[in-house]
């Protein structure tokens, strides 16, 4: 979307409502969940960069918002997306009592590397699922906390107790590092996917070129909407998986356009977080059945809007920083 095209920002402030919705578990170091939501035309569009997030990158997250909820939709090519389920760096007796949240599921995207745990916390977890789901894929995401020697380690451990992964995500911080590690991977059948090697670089498709990657994953938020996502995957020409970045219903609702949009989606997709939450925005949450989730608009209920309502100073901190960033639109 142009510049003469945007909402005034008297609109958007008038219109906005800020929520803080609770976790069931602790999730990135976080307990409550806090989304900025307004309306347009298309219907209700969500702004929830993470607090620790710049201006800059946070305008990117807005530029999307609106075109979600004032642009033009793309053609979709399905109308129910295929999910996994997502663990949380959680100790291994709470696995179950996590992933039942999630309903039924062929694929779980297991957190590891988190602060403060180390590798044999990872495998006891691992281990967990695959002796509980004994039939689910398995796909691995480190947000890039390992050295190259960890990721390789830990795959090595797995293949010794006779666990295969679907794929590891993002398990090393730099591009360099990922086109290194791909590189020792690929020798033992395992596949790498970029996800913050895409999202927070200047250039989206650098990872891509670099062979630093066999997946990509794209959230539509963090790479500037709907529109600009799909141009990353047709020009990257690698398979995606459309993920999101623990949003409400109403931002799992533009992930899930973006999936419907994608022509060939050969992976299960990250879009059944709303299950991570203990509230949400409406009465009829995104939620996955049967492995699968609807692509639809999110009708926002006026009574979760009141029982999540942000505190004062945090609504206030949310409309100032929706004034600074909206300048740099």
């Amino acid at each position: 979307m142009s510049q003469n095209q945007n909402p005034a920002l008297a609109d958007l402030v008038s219109a906005a409502r800020i929520v803080a919705l609770p976790l069931r578990t602790k999730f990135r170091g976080l307990e409550e969940r806090e989304a900025l939501l307004f309306e347009g035309p298309n219907g209700w569009a969500e702004w929830a960069p993470f607090v620790e997030y710049t201006d800059e990158e946070s305008a990117v997250w807005l530029a999307a918002a609106i075109d979600f909820a004032y642009g033009e939709l793309p053609q979709l090519h399905r109308d129910r997306i295929p999910v996994n389920a997502t663990l949380p760096a959680v100790a291994p007796d709470l696995v179950e009592r996590v992933l039942t949240n999630f309903g039924e599921f062929s694929t779980v995207k297991i957190k590891v590397a988190e602060a403060g745990q180390n590798i044999t916390d990872d495998m006891a977890r691992i281990q967990k699922v695959r002796e509980l789901y004994p039939d689910s894929k398995i796909r691995l995401d480190a947000n890039g906390g390992l050295e190259i020697s960890q990721a390789i380690d830990l795959v090595n451990q797995l293949k010794t107790v006779g666990i295969d992964i679907e794929y590891f995500e993002q398990p090393v911080a730099s591009i360099a590092e990922m086109a290194e590690l791909r590189l020792q991977l690929s020798r033992i059948g395992v596949k790498i996917a970029a996800d913050e090697s895409v999202r927070k670089v200047s250039d989206p498709l650098a990872v891509a070129q670099a062979n630093a990657a066999d997946i990509l994953v794209l959230k539509a938020a963090p790479l500037g909407g709907i529109g600009r996502a799909l141009s990353i995957a047709a020009e990257a020409e690698l398979p995606v998986v459309i993920s999101s970045a623990l949003d409400t219903s109403v931002g799992l609702s533009m992930g899930a356009y973006l999936a419907a949009a994608i022509p060939n989606l050969e992976f299960d997709c990250g879009l059944a977080t709303s299950a991570l939450l203990a509230g949400d925005v409406t009465r009829e949450p995104l939620r996955a059945e049967n492995g699968f989730t609807d692509v639809r608009r999110v009708e926002v209920d006026e009574s979760k809007l009141e029982i999540f309502k942000a505190q004062d100073h945090r609504e206030d901190w949310w409309l100032e920083r929706l004034e600074r960033v909206y300048k740099l639109l």
